[in-house]
């Protein structure tokens, strides 16, 4: 093949090596437009995995790398005077320019045409005169932005500002110093690369970053390569005390913004994008170039394995795309997480640090604790203590166990653990009356050891059902049903049960989930209501009825009736559905409430009728039951909800009495563009723990008990609602308490359930114990903090 590589980073240069390696017929050219020495930033730093992929891949590049990278295993968090150390995590750093030597002389000793100081031909050009373009020219790629439509490419610029920087301090660890300065919150990500330098990466918030006169110093057109100079003097002494008397090397550097790339597809005939051209994930997470030489490899592999370029190419596509998506989310979480850290700095250091290692939710309690079992076990024992300094009654203890199995006081009510048992429709019943299904589905949860048990969202007349198959409370004969089902908790469990009201609003009347989730009844259609005559899907599903002064009083009251029946059921707790689309929620979203009187409008004027209905339920439901309210903290589409609207929202509803608020997002448009992903609605239940000062439970893809354990420790919800997870395994909390050893209060097994509480014994897979490692020191708990020194 014929192959012209545009751009002699690290990912053209590594994919050109391991090509040409492959096949030595291979005619390759790379065309770099810089000089051979020219370089931006200052160290990269590669994970085990990618080097193990190095390793085999090409032991001679890794041999060559291997002889100079700094390694240590220590992240160390400076924050308000204290440092928290967590080890454990290997790290591998070499500086950016020792790299691209250590590639080009691969290139070179390989046959590789490397052309410095060279503009690539136009893309188009390339592509009729090579059998393959590979497109590794960066983030600003010229070759991707040639056929931008055709690669599907989005840009997604952030609020952030940042400067790479080195300094001649050579750091012994990878240090986060997050400081709390006159100006706002800086944070600086700093760690070594070479026996005389270290990377020294500045970033604020922008607001800070103008607060602190930055805009006022940096250059209007800088010259190209120029540094900001007059900055970079001012860092120095803003940071004199971390540089203890260093200085700071500039290297190209500038105030920048970040901007997450993304692309629908990385390849466009013969063209195919690599690296930064094809996708960036924020710094924080690791390196760009980690992720471009992960490309190489695979593209590399791919065009070895298939027998033709499309296939090739697909190939590469299906290998990469997923990991790289995967990668983005978590940088993502971890770029906002930065982005609003002046939210987090409340904490005490210990959880502070926990939080910012499980920012991206990759990294998590049960990680961390194989990494570094001494530093979570001085978090947890941390939490423990919080636990029992806040309870009000003797069964809290300051006793290490798993986050998931402390109690919490919900209200005037105290949950034997953090874990929910999450609202999910069952479209089980006959005319609104629950049936020996739902006993055997709530019962059976109930007994798997969840602290709280949620019912569907049981409706509050016929007319509030979603489909023919919903729960009432709205008959005499609910009522006796749900009593059925709460006395079988209450006898058989410590659990609580709550129970969670709604009307479906302009949603109801549709078939049951397995016959067309949202599609309108075939026959038997009831009218539907809703603030305004706005149909969930025009043209599919009903112009739903405005609500007049007569109908708004009529819903009230038939929530309060509801309430008044869910009390004599028996149920401990009452949820107020205020989410999803449903009636309550399309009040709230300027989406879906365009009234012109005094309940639409503003914010103030959408909230009116749903704290009607709050106040008028919380008036009938008993004071020492707990009321919760779950609402959707964002549409997912513009002009819709957004995450400050829900912080008005839950501190409204707070202040009209609810004991926390349940947060999850969307459903209220089949317009929205949900960011799905790991945990991916806890930072909006985060964001309102913080700024309303209310519990929250927090709810969406968090399917683990490590997800529970690292988003209860890290401050960032009360409770964990999950809801999958306990549709797959009924008893998944006290299998969950089985898998981590815990026995206790926390998670208490039926007496005839007991002897079933220890996992059933298998064959043996493991290998004999590593008795010469342990003779010999390694795999201590030393090993666990090694930190960098150069020359030793």
């Amino acid at each position: 093949m014929r192959i012209a590589c545009v751009g002699g980073g690290p990912g053209g240069l590594y994919f050109a090596a391991l090509t040409k390696r492959l096949d030595p017929t291979h005619e390759i050219t790379v065309y770099e437009r810089n000089a051979p020495d020219d370089t931006f930033g200052f160290g990269v730093v590669l994970s085990d995995e990618t080097l193990g992929g190095i390793e085999h891949a090409d032991p001679d590049v890794y041999t060559a790398l291997a002889a100079e990278f700094a390694r240590w295993d220590d992240i160390d968090i400076h924050y308000r005077n204290t440092v928290v150390t967590s080890g454990g995590h290997g790290f591998a750093a070499i500086g950016r320019r020792r790299l691209l030597q250590i590639l080009r002389a691969r290139c070179a000793e390989l046959g590789v045409v490397v052309r410095t100081r060279t503009e690539a031909p136009p893309a188009d050009e390339l592509a009729r005169t090579h059998d393959l373009v590979v497109a590794a020219d960066g983030a600003n790629s010229a070759t991707r932005a040639a056929h931008a439509d055709a690669f599907g490419t989005t840009l997604d610029r952030r609020g952030n500002r940042f400067m790479w920087l080195g300094t001649d301090l050579v750091f012994d660890a990878f240090r986060f110093h997050v400081l709390e300065t006159p100006h706002g919150v800086m944070q600086l990500h700093c760690y070594p690369y070479a026996t005389d330098t270290s990377t020294f990466l500045v970033e604020m918030h922008e607001d800070v970053w103008r607060a602190a006169g930055f805009a006022d110093l940096a250059p209007r057109d800088p010259a190209p390569g120029a540094s900001d100079t007059e900055s970079i003097a001012r860092c120095e002494k803003l940071f004199a005390d971390v540089l203890d008397g260093h200085r700071l090397r500039p290297n190209h550097s500038r105030w920048q913004s970040f901007t997450t790339v993304r692309n629908a597809t990385w390849r466009h005939g013969n063209t195919v994008l690599l690296g930064d051209a094809a996708h960036t994930a924020h710094f924080s997470i690791g390196s760009g170039t980690k992720l471009a030489m992960e490309d190489a490899l695979a593209l590399a592999a791919c065009l070895h394995e298939h027998d033709t370029l499309d296939a090739a190419l697909a190939a590469y596509e299906d290998e990469r795309l997923p990991v790289v998506a995967s990668t983005q989310r978590a940088a993502q979480a971890s770029l906002e997480w930065f982005e609003d850290i002046g939210r987090h700095v409340g904490q005490e250091p210990v959880q502070f640090a926990f939080n910012l290692l499980t920012r991206s939710r990759r990294v998590t309690y049960d990680n961390l604790r194989l990494r570094d079992p001494e530093f979570v076990a001085r978090v947890d024992d941390w939490f423990a203590g919080q636990v029992a300094a806040g309870a009000a009654t003797g069964r809290a203890t300051a006793e290490r166990r798993p986050p998931m199995f402390h109690p919490f006081r919900l209200g005037e009510t105290e949950l034997a653990n953090r874990v929910v048992v999450s609202a999910m429709d069952m479209y089980s019943a006959v005319d609104g009356t629950p049936q020996d299904f739902h006993l055997v589905h709530l019962g059976g949860k109930a007994l798997g050891g969840a602290g709280l048990i949620m019912t569907e969202m049981v409706c509050v007349s016929a007319e509030g059902r979603i489909t023919p198959g919903c729960t009432g409370l709205y008959r005499p004969e609910h009522e006796t049903a749900w009593r059925r089902v709460t006395d079988f908790v209450h006898e058989h469990s410590p659990a609580r049960i709550g129970v969670q009201l709604g009307h479906s609003g302009r949603k109801g009347s549709t078939r049951l989930m397995w016959e067309g989730i949202d599609q309108p009844l075939a026959e038997g259609n009831w009218p539907v209501v809703a603030p305004s005559p706005l149909p969930y899907r025009p043209g599919v599903n009903q112009v739903p009825r405005e609500l007049d002064a007569e109908g708004l009083a009529a819903v009230r009251d038939d929530f309060t009736a509801a309430a008044r029946a869910a009390d004599r059921a028996g149920f401990d707790v009452l949820e107020l559905h205020c989410a999803h689309g449903y009636l309550l929620s399309s009040f709230l979203s300027p989406v879906t409430n365009h009234r012109t009187d005094r309940y639409g409008g503003d914010l103030s004027g959408r909230l009116r009728y749903p704290l009607e209905v709050m106040a008028a339920v919380r008036a009938v439901w008993p004071r020492h039951k707990p009321l919760t309210v779950r609402i959707s903290a964002t549409d997912w589409v513009e002009d819709g909800t957004t995450a400050a609207d829900a912080v008005a929202i839950a501190r409204a509803f707070a202040d009209a009495g609810a004991d926390a608020i349940d947060v999850s997002t969307g459903q209220v448009t089949p317009d929205e563009r949900p960011a799905f992903g790991r945990s991916y609605q806890v930072p909006f239940a985060e964001r309102i723990r913080r700024e309303a000062g209310v519990p929250v439970i927090a709810v969406g893809a968090i399917s683990s008990y490590d997800d529970v354990n690292s988003t209860v420790l890290a401050g960032r919800a009360d409770l964990c609602a999950l809801a999958r997870p306990h549709l797959y395994d009924p008893h998944w909390t006290l299998h969950a308490a089985a898998d981590q050893g815990y026995e206790g209060p926390g998670a208490t097994w039926p007496a005839p359930f007991r002897a079933g509480s220890r996992k059933p014994p298998t064959g043996r897979t493991d290998g004999p114990r590593p008795r010469l490692a342990l003779l010999d020191g390694r795999g201590d708990a030393g090993t666990r903090h090694r930190r960098w020194r150069p020359g030793g």
